[in-house]
C-alpha cells in the first residue's frame, strides 16, 4: 500500500488514534496502553482511543474470536504500520 493510499485510508483518523498508534510497539494488553498513554478511565480509552483504531483496521486482537479474554492484547496490522511510518515521515 502505497503512501497516499494510506493517508486516503485514514483521513478521518482522531488525534487519540493516532496517540494509540505511536505508543503501540508490539503485542500490548490494554492496561499497558493505557498506562503509556497516561490515561485512567477504562471505558473512554475504549471508545475514544481502541474502538475507532479497530473499526479502520489499524490495530487487531490478538485473540479476535474471543475480545473479552482476559489475555487478550493489541498489535499494529499491516494498515497501522504503514500509517504509523507515514506519521514519522512528516
Amino acid at each position: 500500500m502505497d503512501d497516499k493510499a494510506v493517508q486516503r485510508n485514514t483521513e478521518q483518523v482522531t488525534a487519540q488514534v493516532k496517540n494509540l498508534i505511536q505508543e503501540l510497539d508490539s503485542d500490548m494488553d490494554r492496561q499497558e496502553i493505557q498506562s503509556k498513554l497516561g490515561l485512567l478511565h477504562r471505558e473512554h480509552f475504549r471508545v475514544t482511543y481502541l474502538k475507532p483504531a479497530l473499526t479502520l483496521g489499524l490495530v487487531e486482537m490478538t485473540i479476535p474470536e474471543k475480545p473479552n479474554s482476559r489475555n487478550q492484547r493489541y498489535r499494529l496490522t499491516a494498515k497501522g504500520v504503514a500509517y504509523r511510518n507515514n506519521i514519522v515521515k512528516k
